[in-house]
């Protein structure tokens, strides 16, 4: 498949935020939402809130265009899926190349390695511009959610 020339990229950048698109005020009970977590170099080393992902419920998760919305930015080895972006790293083998530590970064932020990065984030809610109704003041992910993907990636190892 051809790859896409750095003005389409952009483009479909822009859109891949929409989802996280109006800017964002966060009060104190806003950020009670989110757990705390500690960036170590390229990573979160502890599972967010301790919580144990499921990688039945995290390949879910992936899969749904309506919540993370993964497959428009990566392709993954999901054979029934059709329409698979090629902007992100493919997903393939992921759980080879790098620890469920930081896959949890680029999860929850991907920003916090890649200040461009087109990738949004999926535990922030402060600092966030061009935010959709429904995702003002939550995160898009719960902290569940990321610990299900971080386990459905770990688990892609070819």
């Amino acid at each position: 498949m051809p790859r896409l020339p750095h003005a389409s990229i952009g483009l479909l950048g822009l859109a891949a935020t929409a989802l996280v698109a109006a800017t964002c005020r966060v009060d104190a009970q806003d950020a009670a939402k989110l757990v705390a977590f500690q960036v170590a170099g390229d990573a979160i080393a502890e599972p967010l809130d301790g919580l144990r992902g499921d990688a039945v419920r995290g390949r879910a998760l992936v899969r749904d265009r309506s919540v993370g919305n993964c497959l428009i930015c990566h392709r993954a080895p999901e054979p029934a899926e059709r329409f698979m972006g090629e902007i992100g790293p493919d997903l393939a083998g992921i759980g080879s190349r790098l620890t469920p530590a930081q896959i949890r970064l680029r999860v929850v932020d991907q920003s916090l390695l890649n200040a461009k990065t087109v990738m949004p984030p999926y535990y922030r809610i402060d600092g966030l511009s061009r935010v959709a109704e429904r995702y003002r003041g939550k995160p898009v992910l719960d902290a569940q959610q990321v610990e299900d993907v971080v386990a459905y990636l770990m688990s892609l190892k070819s």
